[in-house]
């Protein structure tokens, strides 16, 4: 082991003299790196992973962001269908109530017409009515002075009434 390393650094072994000379050097590039590559290489690298993490904060934030806006969105939407749907059950509620309301005022002014019809029917009936107390008080005292020109039997008085009523009934028909 002792011939392998020798001060001279003749034979086949490592040099001594050789590795304190590259131990010393490598040591002086190591000060020098430190010195003058060392700070700005390590201040790149820090920029850089700040800039990376900053990149990463960014992406995270825009991705909740992005989240909240959909969340937003789909809120709205929720709302608006919402919304739709009130409309549409207040036109129908009105329409029904409309349609309710049309039905109920058709059916009183059937009500008030029938109503009338029913009062004009009864005022045309009485007036008949009267119409009939009239010519039967008028053909009983026609009858009765008739009656009393002239004595009739019973078949004259029977032909005579009979030619009366014809007689009112083509008067009745001639008014209609």
């Amino acid at each position: 082991m002792w011939n392998q390393f020798s001060l001279l650094g003749t034979g086949d072994g490592l040099a001594l003299g050789n590795m304190l000379y590259l131990l010393v050097a490598f040591a002086f590039l190591m000060l020098l790196v430190k010195k003058y590559a060392w700070g700005p290489v390590t201040k790149m690298m820090d920029e850089r992973a700040k800039r990376v993490a900053h990149d990463l904060d960014s992406a995270q934030e825009a991705r909740i962001e992005a989240q909240a806006l959909q969340q937003e969105r789909q809120a709205a939407l929720v709302a608006a269908r919402n919304d739709a749907n009130r409309i549409i059950a207040d036109a129908k509620a009105a329409g029904t109530a409309q349609m309710e309301q049309i039905v109920a005022d058709a059916q009183t002014k059937a009500q008030d017409v029938k109503e009338q019809a029913a009062t004009q029917i009864a005022q045309d009936r009485q007036e008949a009515l009267n119409a009939a107390k009239n010519d039967v008080a008028e053909l009983s005292i026609t009858i009765a002075q008739k009656m009393m020109q002239k004595e009739l039997d019973i078949q004259e008085q029977k032909a005579l009434i009979d030619a009366y009523i014809d007689g009112l009934g083509a008067q009745a028909n001639g008014q209609q």
